[in-house]
């Protein structure tokens, strides 16, 4: 996915958030700790360093949303993080509760809250959650099942 295809994906899928721009994409995806996980209707970016990694943002195409794609996104991150990573972490807006459901049914736990993180149009700022999820090396709970 290019920068531009990238920060329309986010755009249509954060409505009521600052979506990102197109080069804000292409400078994160310079850094050799920021891994891009895709597919044509969403995508998951995220930065490992020094024994953690962060879900720096989640976008699903809104045609396609609760069909699994975040899930299989979130856990192709877990996956290819597990052999570098002790630690997961990530920040979702409090009132979406589609996605921190799906969080905390993936293992990650609430450690911390953000009063109005999330700066919103024509609306108060919206608090994050923080989560936090433990990753040991393999881990079966990050691996899909297969499909038959």
């Amino acid at each position: 996915m290019t920068p531009q295809h990238l920060s329309a994906l986010h755009h249509a899928a954060f409505k009521t958030e600052r979506p990102w721009a197109a080069c804000e994409f292409e400078s994160l995806l310079t850094s050799a700790y920021v891994a891009l996980y895709a597919v044509p209707q969403g995508f998951a970016l995220a930065r490992t360093i020094a024994g953690e990694s962060e879900l720096l943002t989640l976008a699903v195409d809104p045609a396609h949303q609760r069909q699994g794609i975040g899930r299989t996104l979130t856990m192709e991150w877990l996956a290819a993080i597990a052999p570098v990573a002790d630690t997961a972490f990530l920040e979702v807006t409090a009132d979406n509760n589609a996605a921190h459901a799906l969080y905390l049914s993936l293992g990650f736990s609430e450690i911390a809250r953000r009063s109005a993180y999330y700066a919103r149009k024509n609306a108060a700022p919206a608090d994050a959650i923080v989560l936090r999820r433990d990753i040991t090396s393999g881990d079966s709970s990050l691996h899909m099942p297969e499909s038959g």
